[in-house]
């Protein structure tokens, strides 16, 4: 499902998108629920073998509404004895003989498709209550990031039954065959942006596979995640199968990294934690694929629709308050159309409308927390510290909460702070290009390798130049289009490993040959 289809599909009212997709596609869309703005929180505690405890040492932490900075609710902090706890369990679904391992591999589809059927029902309740622990617009949470959740999990669905091995004609009088078996006990650590499609990409294919989970949750946005704990209970889900702990990297994650009896571990997040990571993974050589950081450029030449590509360009930084990974956050525009394409970008980032996310008016909520919040305000004063011309924005938006204004930096070069580090934040880089060759090296000119994209109405341009940058996605004429189907990671220090598609089955699952002896081999 294309992100900026669901946009333009469910959001009639942010005309301004101007984006045009084949709105047939979503047809059976439903209008936008009026949200719940004090949603009750029912589960805040550690979810092992399909029941609830408080951490071992009955310690709890906040969670903050980023919009108010006011506290949420405690929730309990899990750390090493409780990530203990969680792989035991966890382990011990995945013996051999269990419910879960004996289990028809149709029979996992079905669970998976009753779990995306429950978030379905419940997603107007999920979409208020990551809207309130997270700050993205309500409207986002519930016709972007929800359809997209259950859409992911009904794909690995299908493919629960379909993964399998192969017959292999080796020569002499023998029967061989690969089998596709579980890893095993996967640790999967997830961030805070997308707090329920990261769970949702990182769940599919691990139980579509068979295997079982002890699942790290963002402490800045664990709310939503636990509730869908509960209903992963509510499908039906075996005991131990799916284990969530909420907690800090540091003690949970740090614990789930090096842990000797997790034979998988996903993480996606900063390329500093994943580099931590990989080093701790290696004590027992578990399986690591790290989606990480990046510094996407997004190449704009001067036959392109520069409206079209002024308001894509908007989208590809600003979508999300600046806070993915994938974000547009080099944007190279050819010379002859620099200024007019500057001038266009200003005032549509004046235009954005940033306030209370619970409006069906937002477009902007508030930085998830004030470490992010105080983080962005200090790239802001490195690119005027540097020379960047600020052309909008570049302060405060609210009286409280984390909300900071849309903000433009013209005349930006490529050795600026912030033209080479991840901002993730609404900070929008302008760059000035003249020629393909130029461009091309600039734009991978970064330890970075997760996203790119190019605006241009030469489809040879457009083959060459996506041939060219060193980015595990090129996005053409479009930004930040995803699909269930489509895989998705990265180049260099943006991490390895696919997520999503029929590649990311391969990170959760071994091959084994099994070769036989037979009396007479016959074609």
């Amino acid at each position: 499902m294309m992100l900026r289809s669901v946009l333009a599909s469910k959001l009639p009212q942010i005309s301004r998108l101007s984006l045009r997709f084949r709105a047939s596609q979503y047809s059976a869309a439903a209008s936008i629920p009026a949200p719940n703005t004090q949603p009750e929180v029912h589960f805040n505690k550690i979810f092992i073998n399909n029941e609830w405890h408080d951490a071992v040492s009955k310690k709890t932490f906040p969670t903050v509404n980023p919009s108010t900075a006011e506290v949420i609710c405690q929730v309990a902090e899990g750390d090493k004895a409780d990530v203990d706890k969680a792989v035991k369990a966890a382990k011990q679904a995945f013996r051999l003989g269990s419910p879960w391992r004996r289990m028809d591999a149709s029979h996992r589809g079905l669970l998976l498709n009753r779990l995306a059927d429950l978030i379905e029902r419940d997603s107007a309740y999920l979409a208020t209550l990551e809207t309130l622990d997270n700050g993205k617009p309500y409207t986002i949470s519930y016709s972007v990031d929800l359809p997209l959740v259950v859409k992911c999990l009904r794909y690995y669905a299908g493919w629960a039954d379909k993964n399998h091995g192969k017959t292999i004609p080796i020569d002499g009088d023998y029967f061989c065959y690969t089998r596709h078996e579980p890893v095993g006990v996967c640790g999967q650590i997830i961030p805070w942006n997308f707090p329920l499609l990261m769970q949702a990409w990182k769940l599919g294919p691990a139980l579509a596979t068979g295997n079982t989970v002890v699942m790290k949750v963002a402490e800045q946005t664990p709310l939503t995640a636990l509730y869908v704990a509960s209903l992963i209970k509510e499908a039906g889900f075996p005991e131990g199968v799916v284990n969530i702990v909420p907690g800090y990297g540091h003690t949970a994650g740090a614990a789930i990294s090096s842990h000797m009896d997790i034979d998988k571990v996903a993480f996606t997040g900063s390329t500093e934690v994943g580099q931590l990571i990989q080093q701790a993974a290696s004590r027992n050589l578990k399986k690591v694929t790290l989606e990480l950081g990046g510094k996407s450029p997004n190449i704009i030449l001067s036959d392109a629709n520069l409206e079209d590509a002024v308001e894509q360009a908007h989208f590809a930084l600003f979508f999300n308050q600046g806070q993915c990974c994938c974000a547009g956050s080099r944007t190279y525009v050819q010379e002859d159309v620099y200024n007019e394409f500057v001038e266009r970008s200003v005032e549509r980032a004046k235009k954005r409308v940033v306030g209370d996310p619970f409006s069906l008016q937002t477009e902007q909520g508030p930085q998830v927390d004030e470490d992010q919040f105080k983080k962005v305000l200090g790239y802001i004063s490195a690119g005027k510290r540097d020379g960047a011309k600020l052309m909008c924005g570049g302060g405060v938006a609210a009286d409280r909460g984390y909300f900071i204004q849309p903000t433009i930096f013209g005349e930006v070069k490529d050795n600026m702070t912030i033209a080479r580090e991840e901002i993730f934040g609404p900070v929008m880089q302008i760059l000035k290009f003249k020629t393909l060759e130029e461009v091309i090296e600039r734009g991978n000119d970064t330890q970075y390798g997760l996203a790119a994209a190019v605006f241009t109405r030469d489809i040879d341009k457009a083959h060459y130049i996506s041939a060219a940058l060193r980015a595990g996605t090129v996005w053409i004429n479009c930004y930040d289009v995803f699909g269930a189907q489509a895989p998705f990671g990265g180049y260099k220090a943006s991490g390895n490993g696919r997520e999503l598609g029929e590649y990311s089955l391969e990170n959760y699952t071994e091959v084994k040959t099994v070769t036989i002896k037979v009396p007479q081999k016959n074609s």
